[in-house]
């Protein structure tokens, strides 16, 4: 093939540094060596509850030919009408289900139609570091500068092991990014993969730069159902003066345990949502099971059998577990406040590690492979979630998901336990 060819048609400038993509490369690597997978984040046993596939096994059988048909783009009515109910009731405030509800295909795609709708060339976005791995690229893609700041272990927590509580962000340094370039910041919580909860006063805080310098706020919070008591998570759409400057985003997914469904929205005032619809040109074919799935779900938001309190409680007993077959081996966990994921600190272990047998740039990175190829289980390595300024903090962490089967959680131990022993 001739250079001519390749030049005219690379990969155009704005997705530069998005070519590799960690999903991709670990995702072939579980393929190729088959080990206990705990990196990817998603539950390996039916955890959704039987209403929700129900829903969809009848949505599908239906006799009504229209379900199976183009529906209404910015979402199918039924859908729009259970989500603008639900957060109707969760924030205080009446939300009008056609003008400020956008259902997405995925969490993923609210999030693109949110940052292309809104950031336009030389806006400035504030990212939180550690961040979900798409936050970048659609930055830079509308034409935007990201601008990094990371959450930051504080040194003088109390207890053996960190919360995701102590990752904390520095004040002045966060104020020191705001400036009338900013036209974005977007806040994670609960945070992923950290499982940091924000508390109020934090938000506050966050609030209070937007409202000073005129900036929007994308609250991701696509993890809001699992978070662990005594915590709370706190929607900052609901701060005063924030209704007018944030728009929030959830998943199916997530909230449901289907994370195959790759249905998501956004909600937030009719004024910004315009911008979404602008981007957003397809409509998504699950609504009407999500729908009932909600409807159902609406009905005992306050009574414990509801899936939205109970998820919290399954997933509790496996983060606790994770943390202590972690911590028998010498890893340091952050113990989790919400969400289903646990970053570790691997480097006591280094010297039992060959990480000279992997080229990669980054500790990480050859740890998480090394791992994969000879001990048979996989994480995921953290510095994907930071810009390249900051990646060293995260060179001596490794993810890991707990949202699986309490067997093959077993089994994670034990491996982790044969391989500090010396047991094949």
């Amino acid at each position: 093939m001739s250079q001519e060819i390749v030049n005219k048609f690379k990969l155009p400038g704005r997705y530069a540094g998005s070519e590799k993509s960690v999903w991709v490369e670990y995702i072939q690597l579980a393929m190729d060596y088959k080990p206990l997978n705990l990196g990817q984040g998603f539950p390996d046993y039916q955890s959704a509850p039987s209403h929700v596939t129900e829903a969809l096994a009848n949505v599908a059988k239906s006799p009504n030919c229209l379900l199976h048909q183009y529906t209404r783009g910015f979402g199918h009515p039924r859908l729009v009408s259970a989500i603008a109910k639900l957060y109707s009731h969760l924030i205080g405030r009446e939300i009008n289900p056609h003008s400020e509800v956008l259902t997405t295909l995925g969490a993923y795609e609210a999030l693109y139609s949110t940052i292309l709708g809104h950031v336009d060339v030389g806006d400035e976005v504030i990212i939180i570091e550690p961040f979900f791995d798409c936050y970048e690229p659609m930055v830079k893609c509308a034409g935007g500068i990201p601008r990094f700041i990371p959450l930051r272990l504080r040194q003088n927590f109390t207890g053996e092991l960190p919360s995701s509580g102590d990752w904390i962000l520095d004040q002045n340094e966060l104020e020191g990014l705001f400036n009338d370039k900013t036209k974005m910041i977007i806040v994670n919580t609960p945070h992923n993969p950290l499982g940091k909860v924000f508390k109020m006063a934090e938000l506050e805080f966050i609030a209070n730069l937007c409202k000073k310098w005129n900036v929007l706020c994308i609250a991701d919070e696509v993890y809001e159902w699992i978070v662990y008591k005594p915590n709370k998570h706190i929607r900052i759409a609901t701060l005063p003066g924030m209704w007018e400057r944030t728009i929030t985003i959830g998943s199916a997914g997530k909230s449901f345990s289907v994370t195959g469904w790759k249905l998501g929205w956004a909600y937030g005032p009719a004024h910004l949502m315009l911008n979404l619809q602008m981007i957003h040109q397809n409509c998504v074919y699950t609504g009407e099971a999500v729908a009932m799935s909600f409807e159902k779900e609406i009905e005992r938001l306050d009574k414990d059998e509801c899936y939205f309190k109970s998820i919290s409680c399954e997933l509790l007993a496996k983060r606790d577990f994770t943390a202590k077959f972690l911590c028998e081996v010498g890893m340091k966990p952050t113990i989790p406040e919400g969400g289903y994921f646990m970053v570790a600190d691997w480097s006591p272990l280094e010297s039992k590690v060959d990480l000279a047998s992997e080229s990669d740039k980054y500790k990480d990175y050859r740890f998480t492979k090394w791992m994969t190829k000879n001990i048979g289980l996989q994480g995921i390595p953290p510095t994907a979630f930071y810009s390249e300024k900051h990646k060293n903090l995260a060179e001596n962490f490794v993810r890991y998901c707990y949202f699986k089967k309490d067997e093959n959680l077993q089994k994670a131990a034990e491996i982790l336990h044969n391989w500090k022993c010396g047991k094949k």
